[in-house]
């Protein structure tokens, strides 16, 4: 299996993986067994993933121009939270940060650009 980016949940009994080539997101038990498997059509190339200090999961599609929320096992899609109409291009990095309540997205088609969503 290749992963191109991975994160662990907070309590690190549960890691997410990307595989863009195949369009998933993968939780993986500790020990390395696929605990769920998320796959979209309209989520294409997942890429980044991020998971928060309260266990969120985040993950951008790379060529849909996305961020979604997964819910936490990463079984399913909880909202989109991000979009190309929100000014996001080819996503490259994502995380959240707390203090500002604020997610802030690195983009590799403009690089000079970061974006900061406020989150409600």
């Amino acid at each position: 299996m290749t992963v191109y980016k991975c994160a662990v949940s907070p309590s690190g009994d549960r890691i997410f993986v990307t595989k863009p080539m195949h369009a998933m997101v993968l939780t993986l038990a500790r020990d390395g067994t696929v605990f769920q498997t998320f796959t979209n059509p309209d989520h294409r190339t997942p890429s980044v993933i991020h998971v928060t200090d309260v266990g969120q999961v985040l993950v951008c599609g790379g060529d849909s121009f996305t961020i979604l929320q997964l819910v936490g096992e990463g079984k399913k899609s909880l909202a989109t939270l991000a979009n190309w109409s929100d000014g996001l291009e080819e996503p490259e990095s994502v995380c959240y940060n707390r203090s500002t309540a604020s997610i802030i997205v690195g983009q590799d088609k403009d690089y000079n650009n970061v974006l900061v969503f406020k989150v409600k």
